[in-house]
């Protein structure tokens, strides 16, 4: 606070800014990184540095999104000057920036005969705001792009979501999208104590480790559809969701009886292995 007023910065509910003011889940959401030296992270939504700075600690080469011209302007100034050579700062919104970003890093290997593959950090990292976590997580799987692992303390509610069993009522297609890429597991859960200014919600960390086996399906970006669909109208039947695909209720009735899935149930029933099993059956009846 006493920074924020010294630089006449505010903090900007639209952004959802919540510092993680608790120094030893701070200190225990860096470890669960398992970060060595050079190692590259992105981290959304720095803030002030206070996480930065114990990933900087670590050895490993941090690029930052920071959505806030202020705070971006303040990493800039006081924390760049200390890692000069390890912190890069991409001010502007993560949603908005990062594929680019990531492209422009990429042709810049590209240019020295460098291993393009090395461009992708191996951890992702973040505080997110509680109005867009979502969002971004989805998206960077939609783009088939994978970290090795990531840290994320969210609104315990998304973290319900993503971790969600079938038959459950938090389970969804973000569900779905989450365990295809991710094995995830709970760190710890935080209370509305542990920021500043303190949310209306609980927040929960969670680690995702990239899954070997996937995608585990013949086309993925008809599995992204597929899901997508089937999910469309969680009150209506997977028969008639699936019929939006299709668009013939006789080839919709085909691909449930060969995928053994009853015509009346819900997608919300059904678990990853039986959604990746009816993508294929799908792929193969030539459905794009």
């Amino acid at each position: 606070k006493n920074i924020l007023d010294s630089k006449g910065f505010s903090m900007q509910k639209k952004f959802g800014q919540n510092f993680l003011i608790n120094p030893s889940a701070r200190k225990q959401l860096v470890q669960a990184l398992d970060l060595s030296e050079n190692m590259k992270v992105w981290e959304v939504g720095p803030g002030l540095g206070a996480l930065t700075t114990e990933i900087l600690k670590t050895g490993a080469n941090l690029t930052v999104f920071e959505i806030d011209k202020g705070f971006a302007e303040f990493l800039q100034n006081e924390i760049k000057p200390e890692f000069p050579e390890k912190l890069e700062i991409v001010q502007g919104d993560f949603l908005k920036t990062w594929k680019d970003y990531l492209s422009d890093s990429e042709k810049k290997l590209s240019a020295i005969n460098s291993d393009s593959a090395q461009t992708l950090p191996q951890r992702f990292f973040g505080n997110l705001p509680y109005n867009v976590a979502a969002t971004i997580i989805a998206d960077t799987i939609s783009n088939f792009v994978r970290f090795d692992e990531c840290v994320f303390t969210i609104q315990k509610e998304v973290a319900l979501r993503i971790c969600a069993k079938p038959g459950t009522e938090n389970y969804s297609s973000f569900s779905v999208l989450c365990q295809w890429a991710y094995d995830v597991k709970n760190i710890l859960d935080l209370g509305p104590s542990s920021f500043w200014p303190r949310p209306n919600v609980d927040s929960r960390s969670i680690k995702m480790v990239k899954k070997e086996n996937f995608p585990n399906c013949q086309n993925p970006k008809l599995f992204l559809k597929v899901v997508r669909s089937i999910f469309a109208l969680r009150r209506k039947t997977i028969k008639n969701n699936l019929n939006q695909l299709t668009h013939d209720a006789e080839l919709t009735e085909k691909i449930l009886k060969k995928s053994e899935i009853p015509e009346n149930i819900r997608a919300e029933s059904l678990d990853l292995d039986t959604i990746l099993k009816l993508c294929d059956i799908i792929n193969e009846e030539g459905i794009k």
